[in-house]
């Protein structure tokens, strides 16, 4: 089998980050009309989505299972076909039972394909030889800009959530499954049944993983709450409030494609402490504030500042001298993305 190009393999991951984060901002983008679909107050609309955070959570050690055992790249093309199914299961719900089984279904998918491309991502920056990681997670943040963004013509043209949610996820998903099928032949790890299912970060990954559930708190009530956010705080339609989490997600890709460059002048120490900084000042810009326009301003700050922490957790975990790196990811991503998708509906429902 021939081996892919150095552009060719980064090609092929750097879809499967797009497609990820571009279903994920489709969700995201509809939450007030979802919410409003189903008649959901804010407390009901935080238990739902704590149903998701609990179907991620669940899946992460499994994924990373599998894509040690199986290999990252073909478990990461299966779950991507499946987690686009999740996504229109959530609009075809008739009532707020199914409706909270398909975000289960929605979130663990979601979880699942985060950690399986992580791990095909760390082999594919071993291919390349160069830190790329930064790189990645910024089509990720891309994906999500660009699917945020049709749910605010989607909401000026009165497009339903079912129309919306079948054509964009499955349009996506074909384009980014045709640039993801390249000969790439991911490595088997040896061993993986004697391994706990839910492993335990050890050592310096264990402080990897509180920085990464830190920085992906803030991060989660982007994905979750800011178009409620404007909604309430703001007073602006829920049009002008899908621009929240598009103006957030584009600060992060232009700080990710930088992220590479930037932590190696700097180094990853000084890197993070210079994103907390940033990423402060836009919570108080947003909060203190208030006006449409600084709090825009604010989601973008917020953006720049999260930017580089998960790729930064990520890259080192995939490089862990004492877990496979499927295993490493799944490790952090339970205490990192349990803080994007955990932390944000306890928050509200304990308001």
């Amino acid at each position: 089998m021939q081996t892919p190009t150095n552009r060719a393999t980064w090609i092929a991951v750097a879809a499967m980050f797009i497609l990820n984060g571009a279903l994920y901002g489709i969700w995201a983008s509809r939450i007030p009309a979802m919410a409003a679909r189903h008649g959901l107050d804010a407390g009901d609309l935080g238990w739902l989505l704590l149903l998701l955070a609990g179907g991620a959570i669940a899946a992460f050690p499994l994924a990373g299972r599998f894509a040690d055992k199986l290999g990252a790249a073909p478990v990461t093309l299966a779950i991507a076909v499946v987690y686009t199914l999740a996504l229109i299961l959530t609009a075809l719900a008739p009532g707020v039972p199914t409706l909270a089984l398909a975000l289960f279904a929605f979130g663990a998918t979601h979880g699942a394909m985060d950690v399986a491309m992580n791990t095909w991502a760390g082999e594919a920056e071993r291919h390349i030889g160069r830190p790329v990681m930064s790189s990645f997670h910024a089509m990720f943040s891309l994906g999500a800009g660009l699917g945020a963004a049709p749910g605010y013509v989607s909401e000026r043209w009165d497009i339903g959530i079912t129309p919306h949610f079948v054509l964009a996820s499955i349009a996506t998903a074909i384009i980014a499954l045709a640039f993801a099928r390249i000969p790439w032949t991911s490595p088997r790890q040896s061993g993986i049944d004697s391994t706990p299912l839910f492993p335990i970060p050890k050592g310096p990954l264990i402080a990897v993983g509180f920085i990464a559930f830190c920085s992906s708190m803030g991060e989660g009530a982007m994905v979750d709450w800011s178009a409620l956010f404007l909604v309430e705080m703001a007073q602006v339609s829920p049009a002008d409030a899908a621009l929240g989490y598009t103006v957030f997600s584009i600060a992060m890709v232009i700080t990710r494609l930088t992220g590479d460059q930037v932590t190696r002048r700097l180094g990853p120490t000084i890197t993070a402490r210079l994103a907390g900084i940033i990423a402060t000042a836009g919570t108080c810009c947003a909060v203190f504030l208030g006006t449409y326009a600084w709090t825009l301003a604010g989601f973008a700050l917020m953006g720049v500042g999260y930017a580089v922490i998960m790729p930064l957790a990520f890259s080192r975990a995939a490089n862990d001298p004492d877990l496979p790196p499927g295993t490493a990811i799944a490790s952090v991503s339970t205490l990192g993305y349990g803080g994007l998708l955990l932390a944000p509906p306890c928050h509200r429902v304990h308001r």
